[in-house]
């Protein structure tokens, strides 16, 4: 059973760089029974994954500051603080930080798991179609 925690801002965290991008986690799985992974994002100019698709995990974003640049299954949504965002595993979706502005989000991921992809990517990014294929992640990569 996992154990109640509490986790404040100057608290020491795990901190990964990818796709441009800071991700300070505050819940892996490993803390949470499986149940979900939380990560703190801050996204600067021109940050953002590119397009993926989820096979395993339903992902949710709340925008804690700035403006972001959704598309998700093809539409385009650009948002600003306070809005939140769902997407369904399943669903072709990537962000990105289009203002001359860092953003911050709230990102996270049900179940849990996929920390073990962000982590292998921090280490080797050069691998990330590969490493994200063995989590159920398919990047889609136009030509």
């Amino acid at each position: 059973m996992a154990e109640p925690r509490v986790v404040r801002s100057g608290d020491e965290k795990t901190t990964i760089l990818g796709a441009g991008d800071e991700y300070s986690y505050l819940a892996t799985g490993a803390e949470t029974d499986g149940a979900y992974f939380m990560m703190d994002a801050i996204v600067p100019p021109g940050g953002g994954p590119p397009p993926h698709i989820q096979t395993r995990e339903e992902e949710g974003f709340y925008v804690l500051e700035g403006q972001v640049t959704f598309w998700i299954d093809g539409k385009r949504e650009q948002v600003d603080t306070g809005t939140f965002l769902h997407v369904p595993r399943g669903v072709a979706h990537h962000f990105k930080n289009e203002s001359e502005l860092s953003a911050r989000m709230l990102i996270w991921f049900v179940p849990a798991g996929i920390e073990e992809m962000f982590n292998q990517m921090a280490a080797d990014p050069d691998r990330y179609k590969e490493i994200g294929a063995t989590y159920g992640v398919e990047f889609i990569v136009e030509a």
